[in-house]
C-alpha cells in the first residue's frame, strides 16, 4: 500500500469515564478491543475512585494509541469542586439550558468558571499523576458564551499542551443543514476555534457525533455518516455504556449507551472502519 492510500488517523472518543461503574466498565472494555482511542473523564463523576483510575490506566497500556481527556463538568446534577461558584440551583450547577441561556444574556462571570475548570484539571493530574491529553466539556459546555473564556483560560494556564475540543462540522452547508442539533455546535463552536486559536491552543479539525439520543436510531448507519469525509485528526463522539443504577440516577441516556457499546464491539463495525479508510491506532 502506498504512503498516499494509507488510512487516515481519527479520535473515537467516549465521554462520561467517572459517571457510573457500569459506563467506567464498558468504555475500558472498548479500549482494550482497540475499538476507542479516546476517553474523558469527568472528576466531578461518582465512580473516580482510586480503583476506576487505575483500571483505566491499565486499559490504555493496552491500546498503542489511547488518549485520555478531562471531561470539564460544569451542569447538572453535578457539583462544583471550587467554593463560592455562582451560578448554582442550590448545591448543584444549573441545568445546561439555563446555563446556555445565562452565557447569551451576558450573566456570567467567566473567573467562577476559570477557576473551577482550573480545580478539575487538578483532580485530574492529582488522580492520573500529569495533564491530561485533551480537555472538552459535558453537554458542550466548553462551546458555551462567556463559559468559553473561563474554559480557555484555564486550560491555557494549567494544561497548555492539551488539545481542547471544538465540535464544528468541515461539511457542505447542505449536509450540515440536515441536523439542527449538529448545527447549533457550528455555530458555537466557531466562536470557540478562534478564541481557542488566540490563546495557542491546539483543537481536532473536525467533529462528529451529534444526534438524538432520545430516537431509537440506526447507530451503524450513524457511524457511516460521522466518518464519511472526517478528516485526519477529526473526532467522532460516542457514549457507550451499562446501564447500572447509578447512571440510571443522573442520566437520561441509558439504553442508548448499551447500543452504542453493542456496536462498536461488533464486527460490523471493524468493517466500517476498513471500509471506511479509518484508523484508530
Amino acid at each position: 500500500m502506498s504512503a498516499a492510500a494509507a488510512p487516515r488517523p481519527i479520535w473515537l472518543c467516549a465521554d462520561d469515564y467517572g459517571i457510573s461503574p457500569g459506563v467506567n466498565r464498558a468504555i475500558r472494555d472498548l479500549i482494550e478491543r482497540g475499538r476507542l482511542n479516546a476517553t474523558s473523564v469527568m472528576m466531578v463523576g461518582p465512580a473516580i475512585e482510586r480503583g476506576e483510575v487505575d483500571a483505566l490506566q491499565a486499559a490504555a497500556k493496552t491500546s498503542p494509541r489511547c488518549a485520555i481527556g478531562l471531561h470539564v463538568t460544569l451542569s447538572a446534577p453535578f457539583r462544583p469542586l471550587t467554593m463560592h461558584f455562582r451560578p448554582l440551583d442550590g448545591d448543584m450547577f444549573m441545568a445546561f439550558p439555563k446555563l446556555l441561556r445565562a452565557g447569551f444574556l451576558r450573566r456570567l462571570d467567566r473567573e467562577f468558571f476559570r477557576n473551577e475548570v482550573r480545580a478539575q484539571l487538578a483532580a485530574f493530574a492529582e488522580a492520573f499523576g500529569r495533564a491530561p491529553d485533551f480537555v472538552d466539556g459535558h453537554q458542550h459546555v466548553q462551546l458555551f458564551p462567556q463559559v468559553r473564556d473561563g474554559f480557555i483560560d484555564a486550560v491555557s494556564e494549567a494544561a497548555p499542551q492539551a488539545w481542547v475540543r471544538q465540535g464544528g462540522r468541515d461539511l457542505p452547508l447542505a449536509q450540515r443543514l440536515a441536523s439542527p442539533k449538529a448545527m447549533v455546535l457550528d455555530v458555537l463552536s466557531a466562536q470557540f476555534r478562534r478564541r481557542a486559536g488566540r490563546a495557542g491552543l491546539a483543537f481536532n479539525p473536525a467533529f462528529a457525533g451529534a444526534y438524538d439520543f432520545t430516537r431509537a436510531a440506526d447507530f451503524g448507519e450513524l457511524m457511516r455518516q460521522f466518518l464519511d469525509g472526517l478528516p485526519e485528526g477529526g473526532l467522532v463522539m460516542c457514549h457507550p455504556g451499562f446501564v447500572d443504577e447509578v447512571l440510571a440516577g443522573l442520566d437520561p441516556m441509558t439504553d442508548v449507551r448499551e447500543r452504542e457499546h453493542a456496536y462498536l464491539a461488533s464486527d460490523a463495525f471493524a468493517q466500517l472502519l476498513a471500509a471506511s479508510h479509518v484508523t484508530l491506532g
